[in-house]
């Protein structure tokens, strides 16, 4: 009898244990995950992602876009599960406009955004009057001025934060005349500009040479920049969240974010390998 009951407690304990140690994986394993990304180069990096999730029995189906503005509204729809392309202030400024209840919940990549000319080797010879072409979104021409002011080509007001535009220039002793371009067309527009803010991946697919036509970049450490996955503010404590994060926070994802970028785009989360 007592050998019994003993063996009836080792088994509880051990379902118990099961139970607790299992569950999480079971309740994300089986699932497909929809992810919006943007068309390019993230998609190699997806592939990646997409291996590693498929070892935990997820499947992950990719849905590309061109405009920056679409993922977010897809996901608000519940088109998607998740998406992955946009920084902090960007999302700020989309929830400003649209009230979506999105939010991050892991680190991906930074892409330190850079100032380009092909008239030019360096920021100090540009001339006086030069027009300068600045993405005209929110969040990117307040980090396109703040790289302007950076390298002393402007000065803008105190305390105007990460979203400046071009009415906060309190000095600029150039005269540059600012362009503000949708972002996916300023990089297209540099041989009719003396130069231009561009984003890296918009960079690469205008066919920009980084970092030779490169004259100035913003620093990486401390970068409010960095891009994650997002998902619905409801969905934030789901078990195939944690299962998509990591599957992205990996060496082999690393490896494909330096890849396919060539070095100009960097992995972000913490303990990242940089090279």
């Amino acid at each position: 009898m007592t050998t019994t009951k003993a063996l009836r407690a080792a088994l509880l304990s051990v379902l118990l244990t099961c139970d607790i140690v299992c569950a999480q994986p079971a309740l994300a394993a089986g699932q497909t995950v929809r992810v919006g990304i943007m068309s390019g180069e993230d998609e190699d990096v997806w592939r990646a992602v997409a291996a590693n999730a498929a070892r935990q029995g997820i499947t992950v189906k990719v849905t590309t876009f061109s405009d920056y503005t679409q993922p977010n509204e897809a996901l608000a729809q519940h088109d998607l599960d998740a998406n992955s392309f946009q920084h902090k202030p960007y999302l700020d400024a989309q929830i400003a406009a649209r009230h979506y209840q999105i939010m991050p919940v892991g680190y991906t990549y930074v892409q330190p955004i850079g100032l380009y000319s092909r008239n030019v080797k360096s920021v100090a010879a540009l001339p006086q009057n030069a027009t300068i072409g600045v993405p005209n979104d929110p969040s990117n021409e307040g980090r396109a001025l703040l790289l302007l002011q950076a390298n002393g080509l402007i000065k803008l007001r105190l305390d105007v934060g990460l979203l400046p535009t071009a009415r906060d220039i309190a000095d600029n002793p150039k005269h540059i005349q600012i362009k503000e371009l949708d972002a996916g067309i300023v990089g297209r527009a540099i041989g009719d500009l003396d130069a231009a803010v561009v984003n890296t991946d918009w960079a690469i697919k205008a066919g920009i040479r980084i970092p030779q036509e490169r004259i100035a970049q913003e620093k990486v450490p401390g970068n409010p920049y960095r891009n994650f996955i997002a998902v619905n503010a409801k969905d934030a404590n789901a078990p195939w969240v944690k299962a998509i994060v990591d599957s992205y926070q990996q060496a082999n994802v690393a490896s494909a974010i330096l890849s396919v970028y060539h070095g100009a785009t960097l992995p972000a989360w913490d303990g990242a390998p940089q090279r």
